[in-house]
């Protein structure tokens, strides 16, 4: 008697059109993030493609979105990953419709649509509150540590990047001492250096140019939204409380300005290390102002501030005098990034702050370069007041807990939370 075994022919074709319906169970995470992006509002998407139908055909931006949305909660960041994903993974061909964008494609989409993506935060939460997810009951708050795609051996300080500058500034003169000998390098061509040779080589341009605009077809690229207008850095001094930790306490809040006034600048990092480096000495500059701006708006402060009990500070006999040259190190592979500590060691990356409810529905997130967890409570409190304030919640949160790197767990009351007045 032969073996019985269910039959392999993987050369078998499908004798009827597959129904993605029938390749994930209804209880699937994949069908839920659809349902989900149904329910939100996308017009922001589509508002930034032409409404005329020209240009080569884009994804579907809801399917982007389902998509982007399902990897992240999944872990997936890397667009490379995705990529694979959609042809390797049943999920992810259901979310895509059997479509793989690759991985330029789908970065350039959270490139361009980055604020958009942010803004769903708020319509999901609303979503929750909706589904009756959102209660205030408990909120809990905690960090961690993210590793960023950068070495810390990358971290150079002022006198570092000054030489690395001169270096390459020496290194790109010898390449075109190479290159160009003697002459200057910016010469025009043979060819249009006399007055007849300029005038045949424009009318050849000329007809050319024609030709291709009379030749040419509808298949042009999607036209680029709009370019953000340049955000300029003015350090608030109004907006900075006054915090216990003194001086410290305004130092972190003018950094947290600076923080934010980069993120709306949102400047790319740039592929040559020339630039990154001319942008790495831009920034240290700007850390340089900013604590200086600082210390003068805590100077005055502890000058003209009343205590609870009528009494003023009065100013310092050995004032804080910020250094001459910028202080402190910067990666000039992420700007952004910072050597951060963690219960084991140092990593470069950054300080993420989530918090949620008894739920586990995340009410409030960011993400800062400050290794130190205790200096960004009353930040995500107020942040976390917001959100709930934005999607409609009226309720004030009962008590609020958190278990520091330490391992020891803190719990607080609404009231205990206010805000130092010194």
């Amino acid at each position: 008697m032969s073996q019985n075994f269910l039959e392999c022919d993987r050369e078998q074709a499908f004798l009827m059109p597959p129904d993605p319906r029938d390749w994930l169970p209804e209880g699937h995470l994949a069908w839920f993030v659809l349902a989900s992006v149904q329910e939100l509002d996308l017009a922001a998407f589509y508002a930034s493609y032409r409404v005329d139908g020209w240009g080569r055909a884009a994804f579907e931006p809801g399917m982007m979105v389902s998509l982007l949305l399902y990897a992240y909660a999944r872990g997936e960041r890397s667009s490379r990953g995705i990529e694979r994903r959609c042809v390797e993974d049943v999920a992810y061909r259901v979310i895509a419709a059997h479509q793989a964008p690759d991985h330029a494609t789908i970065a350039r989409f959270r490139v361009r649509h980055e604020q958009s993506l942010a803004d769903l935060f708020t319509e999901v939460l609303s979503l929750c509150k909706e589904a009756g997810l959102v209660e205030v009951g408990l909120i809990a708050i905690d960090g961690t540590k993210l590793h960023a795609n950068a070495s810390h051996h990358a971290n150079l300080d002022y006198a570092q990047l000054a030489r690395e500058i001169l270096k390459e500034a020496a290194a790109v003169d010898a390449a075109e001492d190479e290159l160009y000998g003697d002459a200057r390098g910016d010469e025009l061509p043979e060819h249009l250096q006399t007055r007849e040779g300029r005038r045949a080589a424009l009318q050849e341009a000329k007809r050319k140019l024609e030709r291709d605009r009379a030749n040419a077809s509808t298949d042009a690229e999607t036209a680029a939204g709009e370019e953000s207008p340049a955000v300029k850095l003015e350090l608030d001094p109004e907006a900075i409380v006054a915090r216990a930790q003194g001086r410290d306490g305004w130092l972190r809040e003018a950094r947290h300005q600076l923080d934010e006034h980069r993120r709306l600048r949102a400047d790319p990092i740039a592929r040559s290390r020339s630039e990154r480096l001319l942008e790495a000495e831009h920034r240290l500059q700007e850390n340089l102002l900013v604590e200086r701006e600082a210390n003068e708006a805590y100077e005055h402060h502890r000058a003209t501030a009343v205590t609870s009990d009528g009494r003023r500070f009065g100013a310092r006999p050995n004032p804080y005098v910020a250094p001459e040259l910028p202080p402190g190190k910067i990666n000039v592979t992420d700007l952004d990034s910072r050597n951060v500590k963690t219960p084991r060691s140092y990593t470069q990356g950054y300080n993420a702050q989530a918090v949620v409810n008894e739920h586990q529905i995340v009410i409030a997130a960011e993400v800062t370069a400050s290794s130190p967890d205790f200096g960004h409570l009353q930040p995500m409190i107020e942040a976390t007041n917001e959100e709930l304030e934005a999607v409609g919640v009226s309720e004030t949160p009962g008590s609020w807990w958190r278990t520091p790197a330490t391992g020891t767990s803190s719990r607080w009351t609404t009231s205990s939370l206010a805000a130092p007045a010194c």
